[in-house]
C-alpha cells in the first residue's frame, strides 16, 4: 500500500514538475495564450499585456472588503414609516474615506478653484461662488451663532472639523476635482508630464486637468496645450498618453452609495463567525451603549450626538463628547473597518436618490437608485468631443447657480434608442425613478397620453418658479399648487447617520433621511468613496484546493 502511495505521489510530483517546465517555456516564448504569436514581434499588432497588478490606494481611503449582510432597519422604527425595510445585500469591496472631507480638504478646493478660475475675471464669474459653501446656515432665529457664521469654514481652530453648508451638488463638485488633482500627480510620477506640469494651468491660464477627457481625447487636455506639458525624451519626439490598461490612473472619487455607507458602517465583520454573522450591531461600534467601557475614558461618549434636550456635549468639566456643536473627524474611536465619524458629528450625502422603498426583488447587488447613463459626444472631427471654452451652468430651484460643465470636461448626452435598442437591462438613460410606483413604472403607462400630467404623478413635490427678468434679475416664486401631495422629486438625495444635533435614535446605520441635493445645511458633510477594482478580497492567494489536490 505504501508503494502504491509512493509512486502516486511521484507521478503527481514528475507532472507537476513537467506542467511547470512547460509553463516556463511558454513563458519564455512570449507567446499570446490567444493565439499563439509572439508577443514581443516588432512587426506584430499585439502587444504584450500588462501583468496583474493590484489597484493603489488613493490618499485618504481605507480599503473596505465587500460582502453580504442585511441593509435596512430592523429595530426602533419611532417614525412609524418604515422606510428601509431588511433585505439582503452583496456590495463589491471599495475604499472609503478615513474621515469626513474636513474644512482644510474644502479649502484646498476653494482655493484652486480661485487660482484657476479667477473670480475677478468675469469670463469665470460665477465659478468660484458656486461652490462656496452656505456659512449662512449657522444662523437661527433664538440662537446666538454668528461666530460659528463668520469662523467656522476658515478659521485655522475649525482646519479638522467637517465641512458643512455643503449640498450634494458641491459634493459631487468637489469629488471630481479631487479625481483630476490626484490623478494628475500620478501623471507626473509616472512620467506621462512634465515635472510641476500640474502648476502651469495656474500660470498661464490653461484650461485645467480632466481625467476622462485626457483618457478619450488626450490631444485635447489642458486646452490643447497636452503637447507643450507631455514629458518626451526630446523636443521631436512624440509625447506618449497613459492609457487605462497601463494602470497609472485611479478610478474616480465619488460619493459612496447608501448601500456601501451603510454596510461601512456597520463594519459587520466582528461579529462574524466563519461564513455567518452571529447578530447585528445597533450601532457602528460593538455593544448596545453609546459610552466607552475603557477604563481611561469609562463613561465618555463614543460619538458625539444630542443627548437630551438642552444637553449637545455635557457639563464643564465633563464634556462627553468633547464638543457642542461638530468635532475633529478623528476625537472619536473608528469602527473596525478604521473609519472615523460614522455615528455623530455630521450627518453625511450619499448618492442615491431618495425613495421610500428598496426594490431588492429587482437588484441584491450593489443596490443603488439614481443611475443616469450617458455617453461622451463625438465632435465633427470624429474625436470625443471636449468644452474648450464656455462654461455651462445650471439655474438651480433655490435661485443659486450650479457649476453643469466647465473647459476642459467631456461633452456628455443621454444614451438613446441605438444604445438601447434590443437590451433587455436598460432601456432608458434616466432610471431614476425606476419601479418606485409611479406612473412611468406601471404596466399600462403611456407616455404620449395628455392626461397623464404632473397632477396624476406620485412624486409631485412643489417646484418654484426660477428665471431672469430683461435685465438679468432673479424672479423667485413659490409653487403655490394645493396639488401637490409629495416632497419627493428626482433630485432628492439620501443622508445618512446621525450629526451633532440628533439624538441617538439616528445613530444606527440604517436610518435614513432626504433633502433636495441643492440645498445645504450646519449638521451634513460628505465623505468620498472610490471603486476597487479586481478580487473581492485584496490578497489573491484565497483560491481553494481542489478535491484531486487534497488526496
Amino acid at each position: 500500500m505504501m508503494h502504491t502511495r509512493r509512486a502516486v505521489f511521484l507521478a503527481a510530483t514528475c507532472s507537476a514538475l513537467l506542467a511547470l517546465g512547460s509553463c516556463k517555456n511558454s513563458a519564455s516564448k512570449n507567446e499570446s495564450r490567444a493565439t499563439g504569436w509572439s508577443l514581443n514581434d516588432k512587426n506584430s499588432p499585439l502587444s504584450q499585456p500588462k501583468s496583474s497588478q493590484a489597484q493603489k490606494t488613493g490618499p485618504g481611503l481605507v480599503f473596505i472588503e465587500g460582502g453580504s449582510f442585511v441593509k435596512g432597519r430592523v429595530q426602533d422604527d419611532i417614525m412609524r414609516d418604515w422606510n428601509n425595510t431588511p433585505t439582503q445585500q452583496h456590495v463589491q469591496s471599495f475604499y472609503m474615506d478615513e474621515t469626513e472631507v474636513t474644512n482644510a480638504m474644502y479649502l484646498e478646493f476653494l482655493e484652486y478653484i480661485k487660482a484657476v478660475y479667477p473670480p475677478s475675471n468675469p469670463k469665470y464669474d460665477g465659478i468660484y461662488q458656486s461652490a462656496l459653501p452656505d456659512t449662512l446656515v449657522w444662523r437661527n432665529r433664538l440662537s446666538y451663532n454668528e461666530d460659528l457664521v463668520e469662523n467656522y469654514l476658515r478659521h485655522p481652530a475649525f482646519a479638522d472639523f467637517p465641512v458643512v453648508g455643503v449640498s450634494w451638488l458641491q459634493a459631487q463638485r468637489f469629488a471630481q476635482w479631487r479625481t483630476n488633482r490626484v490623478n494628475e500627480l500620478l501623471l507626473e510620477e509616472n512620467g506621462f508630464l512634465e515635472k510641476d506640469a500640474r502648476f502651469k494651468p495656474l500660470e498661464n491660464e490653461m484650461v485645467a486637468f480632466d481625467t476622462e477627457a485626457y483618457l478619450k481625447n488626450p490631444n485635447a487636455a489642458y486646452g490643447g496645450a497636452i503637447d507643450s506639458l507631455a514629458r518626451r525624451a526630446s523636443r521631436d519626439t512624440i509625447p506618449s498618453f497613459a492609457k487605462l490598461s497601463d494602470g497609472v490612473l485611479l478610478p474616480a472619487y465619488r460619493l459612496p452609495t447608501e448601500t456601501e455607507w451603510e454596510y461601512a458602517a456597520q463594519a459587520p465583520g466582528s461579529q462574524r463567525e466563519f461564513n455567518n454573522y452571529k447578530g447585528r450591531k445597533k450601532f457602528p461600534w460593538e455593544g448596545n451603549q453609546t459610552r466607552d467601557t475603557d477604563r481611561r475614558v469609562l463613561g465618555d461618549q463614543l460619538a458625539n450626538f444630542k443627548k437630551g434636550k438642552g444637553d449637545y456635549g455635557g457639563i464643564a468639566g465633563w464634556s462627553e463628547d468633547g464638543g457642542s456643536v461638530t468635532t475633529p473627524v478623528k476625537m472619536h474611536p473608528a469602527n473596525d473597518f478604521g473609519l472615523y465619524g460614522m455615528g455623530g458629528n455630521v450627518a453625511e450625502w450619499v448618492a442615491d436618490v431618495y425613495r421610500p422603498i428598496i426594490d431588492s426583488d429587482y437588484s441584491d447587488f450593489n443596490y443603488y437608485r439614481g443611475n443616469v447613463f450617458q455617453k461622451a459626444a463625438i465632435g465633427k472631427d470624429g474625436k470625443v468631443a471636449v468644452l474648450q471654452e464656455g462654461i455651462e451652468f445650471d439655474t438651480l430651484p433655490n435661485g443659486k447657480l450650479s457649476v453643469k460643465r466647465l473647459p476642459g470636461e467631456v461633452v456628455k448626452v443621454p444614451v438613446g434608442n441605438e444604445d438601447t435598442f434590443m437590451r433587455f437591462n436598460y432601456s432608458e438613460s434616466d432610471n431614476r425613478n425606476f419601479n418606485d410606483g409611479d406612473l412611468a413604472s406601471s404596466r399600462g403607462y403611456n407616455r404620449y397620453n395628455e392626461e397623464n400630467t404632473d397632477k396624476n404623478r406620485m412624486y409631485n413635490a412643489p417646484k418654484p418658479l426660477v428665471a431672469r427678468d430683461s435685465t438679468g434679475g432673479l424672479i423667485l416664486e413659490y409653487d403655490k399648487s394645493n396639488n401637490r401631495s409629495s416632497m419627493i422629486t428626482n433630485d432628492v438625495r439620501v443622508y445618512k447617520g446621525a450629526s451633532w444635533k440628533d439624538r441617538a435614535y439616528w445613530l444606527d446605520p440604517a436610518q435614513r433621511r432626504y433633502m433636495p441635493e441643492y440645498m445645504s445645511t450646519d449638521f451634513i458633510g460628505f465623505r468620498c468613496a472610490m471603486s476597487y477594482l479586481g478580487s473581492k478580497p485584496k490578497s489573491l492567494n484565497r483560491t481553494p484546493k481542489s478535491k484531486t489536490a487534497k488526496k
